[in-house]
């Protein structure tokens, strides 16, 4: 990967982001799930499946000036991939934790524990880096138990919409059509919590906040998911 691309990609990638945020109708769902921590000490875990992420960062940066949203830290790797989102997320106002989700991730955990430890909110996908997609990973949940920190789970919808031939039907809303950002409640996970079973609740809070967002823009309730 050249310099060039390093330099010039992630403006380019976040100009037309926020071009095409800009587009959109959004609605906003759940707010005073969240709007409570956002003027507290208490960080928080956003948990949204990797599919949905695009658009995220540019709901969060208009958040911040409406509803008074914090930035959100997010995990890039060390490779020149994790540069380029590094650099796209600065773009937003995110800060970037850098580790390795290999191995069992157990780097980008402690990267992201940092993070949470100075008081920092931080998103993480679930499903991510590579999947199955919309099954947690143990990722999110063992972050939540070791830090005491809620997760907050997050879904974006739009209609009408391009789902990528990608392992996470990664989606692209059309520009000038409907979009909706859906919060769920915060849930606990305390040490002693049975991680499958929270991976499950985690799963099901998602695929809630997804069908809410989904009904929210006119949109077949589980497509996302189909």
């Amino acid at each position: 990967m050249s310099g060039a691309v390093l330099t010039l990609a992630p403006p380019v990638a976040a100009a037309l982001v926020r071009g095409l945020g800009r587009t959109l109708r959004v609605s906003v769902i759940g707010a005073e799930h969240v709007r409570g921590l956002w003027h507290s000490p208490q960080p928080i875990i956003y948990a949204a499946w990797h599919g949905q992420l695009l658009m995220l960062p540019f709901v969060n940066e208009r958040l911040r000036r409406t509803l008074g949203a914090r930035p959100v830290h997010v995990l890039a790797s060390r490779s020149r991939d994790g540069e380029l989102l590094a650099r796209f997320a600065a773009r937003f106002g995110f800060p970037s934790v850098r580790g390795s989700s290999s191995r069992g991730g157990a780097e980008a955990l402690r990267a992201l524990a940092r993070a949470l430890r100075d008081g920092h909110d931080v998103a993480i996908a679930p499903d991510g880096p590579r999947g199955p997609r919309g099954q947690a990973q143990p990722g999110a949940v063992s972050l939540s138990a070791l830090s005491g920190a809620p997760l907050v789970p997050v879904a974006f919808a739009a209609h009408p919409a391009w789902r990528l031939a990608t392992w996470d039907a990664f989606e692209v809303p059309w520009p000038f059509g409907r979009g909706a950002v859906v919060f769920g409640p915060p849930i606990a996970t305390p040490s002693t919590t049975d991680r499958r079973l929270a991976g499950r609740a985690v799963e099901d809070a998602l695929g809630r906040a997804t069908a809410a967002a989904e009904r929210a823009v006119g949109r077949t309730t589980g497509q996302w998911a189909a």
